[in-house]
């Protein structure tokens, strides 16, 4: 904790552990965390869609990951996610399609 002495100036509490570079998580710890949780939630073909699916589009796959962590922390994921409830999640989550049509004079 920081503290002002008679000088006005920040100095440490000695009491509490001055804060380390380890005490947040990084980005790989993230990640890991992440795999973790997606095995227990994802059947196995799911999870190979979801990876085939990172490959192309990363924006979209990391969208998803986000979801389905979400609808699992909440509770509202009943047992495994299969292949099928994935692709239902895939097609609501991308942006429709724009047709265009050119017509020739």
């Amino acid at each position: 904790m920081l503290v002002r002495n008679y000088c006005n100036s920040l100095v440490f509490d000695m009491d509490e552990p001055v804060p380390g570079p380890n005490d947040h998580p990084n980005e790989d710890q993230i990640n890991a965390q992440k795999e973790i949780m997606l095995k227990q939630i994802l059947s196995s073909e799911a999870r190979l869609r979801l990876n085939n699916v990172k490959m192309v589009k990363p924006e979209l796959a990391s969208l998803v990951e986000n979801y389905i962590i979400g609808l699992s922390a909440q509770g509202q994921a009943q047992g495994q996610i299969t292949d099928d409830q994935l692709k239902q999640i895939l097609l609501s989550a991308q942006q429709p399609k724009r047709e265009f049509k050119i017509n020739r004079v």
